[in-house]
């Protein structure tokens, strides 16, 4: 069931400019604490590239389907040259400090197409360098 948006059709949360890193993955994910993700939004619709670690380069897209979730379609190419793909669905939630939290789940759409949990967390940009 999809979650109407606030009144003013405007997600609760914006990701615009945030930076994320995994706090949490679940064993088959190639996403860690030294994967950062730059995220934009324009109204419903996000957007972020993501690398480090394991991941030399991957981007994401997706819109928002209630006020704090949104879905995905992500690609990579991981350090061993492959191309993954996936899907994901995210709740966005505010911690005690102010910063947003990413609650993920998600399921590749190549390799072993297995599927997983993950916590990104709201990072400031002297903890990306």
């Amino acid at each position: 069931m999809v979650v109407p948006m606030q009144a003013d059709g405007i997600p609760k949360f914006n990701l615009e400019d945030k930076q994320f890193i995994a706090r949490e993955n679940s064993g088959s994910g190639e996403v860690s604490a030294q994967t950062v993700f730059e995220y934009h939004q324009q109204g419903e619709m996000v957007w972020a590239t993501y690398s480090g670690g394991e991941i030399v380069y991957g981007q994401l897209l997706g819109h928002y389907i209630a006020d704090d979730r949104f879905a995905i379609r992500y690609q990579h190419i991981n350090s061993q040259g492959t191309l993954m793909t996936g899907k994901c669905e995210a709740t966005v939630s505010e911690n005690a400090d102010g910063s947003l939290q990413l609650d993920e789940v998600w399921e590749w759409t190549s390799g072993d197409f297995s599927s997983g949990i993950s916590v990104l967390e709201e990072i400031t940009v002297s903890e990306a360098c």
